[in-house]
């Protein structure tokens, strides 16, 4: 039987952009996960190509993550221009692929669906639940302080990912899953399903048949994503009690599609929003839990009158229909909102003279006693200053001083997940395990404690950060969203008459040619000359 060219040119060509790596746990069953799309597109009449898109860990890449979630968001977009491509199947999970994908698929502009990793099994150790990122931080500060020895930190090692999928608390994966399913680029309640579970294999053939069907119709991704279509993303962040990193994300995505969205929306929103979702690490529970107990679905039923139901969605329902009939099994694990996790949302912004531009923290996750302090500032000047310094007894640090690390933003350091900075181990062999810290770093969404990050303007442009001094004092009253620094306007002018920037220098990578081109923290770091609204007209080609 001959080829027919004219049947082959009558199939939509999709492209099948898959992240897998054998050396990346959270998409090592994309191999398996990527035949069942092929399966679900042939289903439909489409003709499928897996392409190859660059995957790293987080952990493998510091401190130039956020560069490469930029990078990837270039690969992507070039890939579906240079490709004959009428849809493509965005395959992420780990947290970075999941903002670069969709920032790449919006330049680009076609139809597209996005199929979540999905999160790994609970880890179990002598009897206690594991949740990855969140407890390896709890249990390596036991072992910090002495309480833990060699071959126990082994077993936990051993025991804490015992599957394929994303970390199964709520960091920055499970949270950039959730809402991207609330901007309405996966299909319903397809961001909670575990990765090994037999139901994700399933949704991701649905995948392949459903974005046939979008080619078809040629409904393109910035069709779906408004400004109402965020507002929901931005509600199921703080409703989740997601990671900080949900900010950067959202707003560098938005601005892809033309959507504008601030920092300042975020706490307008989280003022209204409690945190319903009990998990790690503002809870108890992990995301296996949360998908036996109704999993988003049932989250979203929960939230009905803070969401925005006529936006619609990949499967061509609105919100409103996803939802309809969704129930929560374990009240415990998705609280109504009467019985609330906490009393506002996930995450607060923060302004005063130290962050003019605005600062986050997720007070869920932080001892309360230091949701309102006042303390003595010790500064580090970069993150190698820190680690050289900060278990040094001759610094003196208690419990109640304030630790600043300066030049660990956007374009000092890269904006890695630094921002989770180190108790001086001497406190932790007496006992402490948070105190109050502040950098213009990042901090993995599976971190804990009283980190105020993202500080814009950040240290290295000149912000206020880059002025604070040993001993000078620094107050937070999180409840005010109030973050001051007690110096007065003219000893900061003097101070800053004074300043000399760090040199700029990468150590690798693309940084050091693109890092003057990043937008600050509460504009989402994106590339400057990439920051484009809907009706951005194709370049002339020569």
């Amino acid at each position: 039987m001959g080829f027919d060219t004219d049947d082959f040119k009558a199939k939509p060509v999709i492209g099948i952009l898959n992240t897998w790596s054998d050396l990346n746990n959270c998409h090592t069953h994309f191999r398996d996960r990527a035949e069942e799309v092929k399966r679900g597109v042939w289903q439909a009449g489409g003709f499928p190509v897996e392409i190859p898109i660059m995957t790293l860990s987080e952990s493998f890449m510091k401190p130039t993550s956020m560069y490469y979630r930029n990078l990837v968001a270039l690969e992507v977009e070039e890939t579906m221009r240079c490709y004959p491509l009428d849809g493509v199947v965005l395959m992420g999970g780990c947290d970075k692929t999941v903002p670069s994908l969709i920032m790449g698929a919006t330049s680009a502009n076609l139809p597209a669906i996005f199929l979540p990793a999905g999160p790994m099994l609970k880890g179990c150790w002598r009897g206690n639940i594991l949740g990855s990122g969140t407890d390896m931080w709890k249990y390596w500060a036991e072992r910090q302080a002495g309480n833990l020895c060699g071959e126990s930190w082994n077993e936990l090692e051993d025991s804490i990912a015992r599957s394929p999928g994303t970390c199964m608390t709520m960091g920055t994966a499970s949270t950039m899953a959730a809402v991207t399913e609330a901007l309405g680029l996966c299909l319903p309640g397809a961001s909670s399903i575990p990765a090994v579970h037999s139901t994700h294999a399933r949704m991701a053939t649905a995948c392949g048949r459903r974005i046939v069907e979008l080619a078809w119709d040629k409904t393109n991704i910035r069709d779906l994503l408004t400004e109402d279509a965020f507002h929901n993303a931005v509600v199921t962040d703080m409703a989740l009690g997601g990671s900080t990193n949900a900010i950067v994300h959202l707003i560098a995505m938005a601005g892809r599609a033309g959507v504008e969205l601030t920092i300042d929306r975020f706490d307008e929103i989280s003022a209204q929003v409690p945190v319903i979702a009990n998990i790690r690490p503002c809870g108890d529970y992990l995301m296996e839990d949360f998908y036996d107990a109704g999993g988003l679905l049932g989250l979203f039923s929960r939230i009905r009158e803070h969401l925005k139901l006529d936006c619609l969605n990949v499967s061509g329902k609105t919100l409103g229909e996803a939802i309809e009939g969704a129930e929560v099994f374990d009240d415990d694990v998705i609280r109504s909102l009467d019985r609330s996790v906490s009393k506002a949302g996930g995450t607060f912004v923060l302004r005063g003279n130290l962050a003019p531009n605005g600062a986050v923290i997720k007070p869920t996750a932080a001892e309360e006693r230091l949701l309102k302090h006042r303390g003595t500032a010790a500064v580090f000047k970069n993150y190698a200053d820190l680690k050289a310094r900060i278990d040094d007894p001759a610094l003196g640090l208690t419990p109640d001083h304030v630790i600043v690390l300066q030049n660990a933003g956007p374009i000092g350091a890269g904006m890695p997940e630094w921002g989770m900075l180190p108790i001086p181990k001497y406190l932790l062999e007496q006992g402490v395990r948070d105190m109050l810290r502040i950098s213009d770093a990042r901090m993995s969404g599976t971190s804990y404690g009283a980190c105020v990050l993202h500080v814009s303007p950040e240290a290295a442009i000149g912000g206020p950060l880059a002025l604070v001094r040993d001993g000078d004092q620094i107050e937070v009253d999180v409840e005010a969203r109030k973050l001051h620094l007690d110096v007065s306007d003219e000893e900061l002018e003097d101070r800053r008459s004074a300043w000399q920037p760090p040199e700029k220098k990468f150590a690798r990578g693309y940084g050091r040619l693109y890092h003057e081109e990043i937008t600050q923290a509460h504009e989402g770091c994106d590339f400057r000359f990439l920051h484009a609204g809907p009706d951005a007209p194709e370049p002339d080609i020569f």
